[in-house]
This record gives C-alpha cells, structure tokens and sequence, in this order.
C-alpha cells in the first residue's frame, strides 16, 4: 500500500508541479488568456455578454492529472464590477475537479467563467461553493454573432468557457468547486483575505492592471 501512495504522488507531481507560481505571474499569465480568446472575434466570448457580466473568473493553465480521474486543479482569480466604475480588485480563487470535455491526459486548460448576476456573484462570499449544485451553470456561445439571448443563457448564473490545445469551446463546468485562495491573497495585499473582504475595497494592486485594461477594452457597458 505504501509503495502505491508514493507511486501516485510522484505520477501526480508533473502535472500540479506547474502551477507553483507567483500571483503576480498568474495576473499576467490570465491577462493574456483573456486577450488571446478576445483577440479572434469570431471564435472569442460574445461581447454582450461580457458587458453584462457582474463577474468574470479566468483560471490560467488548469491541470489534469494523467493517471488520476478526477483530479483537475487550478489558481485564478475572480474579479468583480464595482457598484459605481470599472472592475474591482481580484480576488486569488482555486478550482478543483468538474468535467472538463476534450481534455486528455495532463494536458493544461484554460478555463474563464462569468458570472452573470447577482445570485451567482453572492455565491463567491462562500467559503466554498460546486457549479451545478451550489450554482446553476452553462456552456457559453462562442463568437461575436453567436446567439446569447438564448434562455439557457439567459437563465444561468454563470457561464463557463475551457481552451485546450487551441480549441476554445463553452463547457459547462458541473461539479467543479470554486473557493477562495487566501495564501495567494496574502501575497497580493499582505494578510490572508477572502474573496469577500478583498472585493469589500481593496486597492487594486500593480500586477493587475494588465487584467483589468483588458477587460475595460472588451467589457464596456452602454450608458443609458
């Protein structure tokens, strides 16, 4: 028995090895994940909808284990609209296990969600809440021409995207749990916070600035 636990350690150390990282490298890594999907119109998120978003979530190079069902895992974060102008500071969030589609083997995913009103932006005060469960979810549309009014979209609290090997494609994460990260918080704003008090009014720090211009560029909402 011990021989097979320290088997499937090592065999699992590849794929989540990846990820150690700093925050500040993840803003940057999510920031160019967002502008590369955004950049291709056509096969991008549908602009509509990300001016109605109250929330967008990008988890950069989410790992799959090769030899272990189940065990995708990956750090983000969660940014949110701030009531009067512009997007909030982001909150460090993990995203563990759900169903991932055309994945294969330890391969790395890409994953962004937007969370589409209010219920759904509640859900990140918890300590932990599932897709699908705790919040209905739903595979986004692709493309700026792509039908968004369709009422599974229009019903759904968030919306889940995954690229894998260029292929950019809606998938609807059901199972995946999302909580926040208060270790990589601490390393962004200097004390363990959750995503709640980081969102009450945290100064957004430098290394997302990157971040929120591009989703100033894509996300403006009309006035009136």
């Amino acid at each position: 028995m011990r021989k097979i636990l320290i088997l499937t350690a090592t065999l699992l150390t590849p794929a989540f090895g990846l990820l150690a990282e700093t925050a500040q490298e993840r803003l940057q890594d999510s920031a160019e994940v967002f502008h590369e999907i955004m950049a291709t119109p056509d096969k991008g998120i549908p602009q509509d909808l990300l001016a109605k978003a109250s929330c967008v979530v990008i988890v950069p190079g989410m790992k799959k284990g090769a030899f272990i069902v189940g065990a995708q895992y990956g750090k983000g974060f969660a940014i949110c609209r701030k009531e009067h102008a512009g997007w909030g500071a982001p909150a460090a969030v993990r995203v563990e296990g759900g169903s991932f589609g055309f994945q294969i083997g330890g391969s790395s995913t890409d994953v962004v969600m937007l969370i589409m009103n209010e219920s759904g932006m509640r859900k990140l005060d918890r300590d932990k809440f599932t897709l699908g469960a705790d919040a209905s979810v739903a595979a986004g549309p692709v493309g700026r021409t792509a039908a968004a009014g369709t009422d599974a979209y229009m019903n759904a609290e968030i919306l889940s995207w995954s690229r894998a090997k260029g292929l950019f494609a809606g998938i609807a994460l059901n199972g995946a749990t999302l909580r926040p990260d208060m270790d990589d918080n601490k390393e962004l704003y200097g004390q363990r916070l959750n995503s709640k008090e980081v969102m009450a009014g945290m100064a957004t720090p430098e290394a997302a600035h990157h971040l929120i211009g591009e989703l100033d560029k894509y996300s403006m909402r009309k006035e009136g």
